[in-house]
């Protein structure tokens, strides 16, 4: 059968790898879900959200002119998507313990002073 893009199909999940999950979509025919596509949001583990032998609706979303394979997509049929939180990045540095490139500044010329020490004792 041939597929052309926007088709929307009833397929079967045959395998599923990191990177997607192989639909066969007819006896002869089988395309990717790619791990981007399979849901809205982040998907962290493809075995939360699909298994081998679930039929699952997909849409024709490339097919390569060469290669012949097709790109599937769940995404594109979902009505509602998942809106990801955003958290903030916390950073190692904290105020209260007063450490960062201020403590660097204040201790530098100690520093410096003890190597120039070191330096003059080794020549003599």
């Amino acid at each position: 059968m041939t597929y052309k893009i926007g088709d929307i199909l009833e397929g079967t999940v045959t395998g599923i790898q990191p990177y997607g999950a192989f639909v066969s979509l007819d006896g002869e025919t089988q395309g990717l879900i790619h791990v981007s596509e399979i849901q809205s949001g982040f998907t962290k583990n493809i075995h939360e959200v699909l298994q081998i032998g679930d039929a699952v609706n997909v849409q024709v979303i490339d097919i390569d002119e060469y290669t012949k394979k097709i790109s599937l997509s769940r995404r594109t049929l979902e009505t509602k998507f998942v809106h990801t939180v955003h958290r903030k990045k916390r950073y190692f540095t904290n105020k209260n313990k007063r450490i960062g490139f201020r403590t660097i500044d204040e201790h530098l010329p100690l520093w410096i002073k003890e190597a120039l020490e070191m330096l003059s004792s080794e020549k003599c």
